[in-house]
């Protein structure tokens, strides 16, 4: 009997183990974000849809609309209600009670930053920004078919393709590029809790061979006042010009400066005095160098059209937009989106013309002899030498890529 005894009590305390280990089993994990514990609120994760307004979601989530009215009001400066836009996440944060009462509202302004509106009983509203962590690397590719293919190839980010045709555009035509193409690369990488990629921070040096020639690229703080850096070559030149090459990223060219051509609304021959650039609908137009908008407005010929003033000798403008982003009289820096492509004024499609004028006399843009941006000056190369010189060296050591 003592015997049965002792296995009968080793039983229930085997079943009591397998108790507690079926009980630590259940409990989730502690879940974070945003800085709160996840674990502690009933949580809605939700994409704001077309059409949806602030107030229509908190009405989706039983928040009256007296306290819409009165969260709208005090967060105003901090959140605009206003204006989220389609396509953004949102999560609410409710409390666990029977009621399921709304507390939080937080609202993803991109990958990094975010807002949160506190709707409960308190009410404001915080800018915060997830932890960035920023990685260095480096990389080669070669061309065969497109830039967009060889990053893709090397499993790189699409970004990059901005990247690059952001620093060369003034060197390169990336419309014109050989199968063959080499190019290197020293930059840097932004990441959410060092596995979620979010975004390029910057790059520190390129070298593109094109048609066998390197180009090199070397990021560099020349201008102290702005604080914003410019790429150089391996002599010391500006790779930015004082203009850009072009007003948007665009197809193709449809039409260039000429002293005659076949109008295609007008149905006659005539001087086109511009460059077309096709482009899809509410493609953004930018200003093509820093300037002043000299006019805003609408005729029948022009449709909706800006145009900026850049000094005493150069002056832009950009025809038939959709819609003009920017008013007369308002500084630009280049770069700057002012309107957006449309089809408005005498147009057969979506571009955008593109017209310049060279000390009041109208001129085909690409037989100029443009200015470059800030130099480096002679008194500082030896400086800017002496930093490229590292990176040029790992330059070196990074090997091309080949076919």
């Amino acid at each position: 009997m003592m015997m049965l005894a002792f296995l009968a009590c080793n039983d229930e305390k085997k079943d009591q183990a397998v108790k507690t280990e079926v009980k630590k089993e259940k409990l989730p994990p502690i879940e974070k974000e945003y800085g709160f514990v996840l674990n502690d609120f009933e949580v809605i994760k939700d994409t704001i849809q077309p059409g949806d307004s602030f107030g229509y979601i908190m009405d989706q989530n039983g928040v009256d609309h007296g306290k819409v009215f009165e969260i709208s009001n005090k967060v105003k400066d901090t959140f605009n209600p206003a204006r989220i836009t389609a396509g953004k996440k949102y999560v609410i944060l409710k409390a666990k009670d029977s009621a399921k009462t709304p507390k939080f509202f937080i609202y993803e302004n991109d990958k990094i930053n975010y807002t949160v509106v506190s709707i409960g009983d308190s009410i404001y509203a915080e800018k915060k920004k997830r932890p960035v962590t920023v990685k260095r690397r480096e990389v080669s590719g070669v061309i065969v078919s497109s830039l967009s293919e060889a990053m893709e190839t090397q499993g790189l980010s699409n970004l990059l393709v901005y990247e690059l045709s952001n620093i060369y555009q003034w060197s390169i035509d990336f419309f014109k590029l050989q199968k063959g193409d080499q190019f290197k690369m020293v930059y840097h990488e932004k990441y959410i809790d060092d596995t979620v990629f979010v975004g390029v921070e910057k790059v520190d040096a390129a070298v593109f061979k094109h048609s066998d020639k390197p180009f090199y690229a070397f990021r560099y703080l020349n201008d102290t006042v702005t604080g914003k850096a410019s790429f150089y070559d391996e002599e010391a030149k500006a790779l930015q010009s004082f203009f850009l090459k072009a007003p948007l990223d665009y197809s193709r060219i449809s039409s260039r400066f000429t002293k005659r051509r076949f109008h295609p609304v007008q149905k006659r021959w005539k001087a086109h005095l511009g460059t077309d650039y096709a482009a899809a609908y509410n493609t953004p137009i930018v200003s093509t160098a820093n300037g002043r908008v000299i006019a805003s407005g609408y005729t029948s010929g022009n449709g909706n059209y800006v145009k900026v003033r850049h000094n005493d000798k150069y002056t832009t403008q950009y025809l038939h937009m959709t819609k003009r982003a920017v008013r007369k009289g308002e500084t630009v820096k280049q770069g700057q989106v002012i309107g957006y492509v449309g089809s408005t004024g005498l147009a057969t499609g979506p571009h955008v013309c593109y017209r310049f004028w060279v000390n009041g006399k109208q001129v085909d843009p690409f037989r100029q002899n443009l200015p470059s941006a800030k130099k480096i000056e002679d008194g500082l190369k030896d400086e800017y030498f002496a930093y490229i010189q590292p990176l040029m060296e790992e330059l070196e050591q990074i090997p091309y890529k080949n076919i």
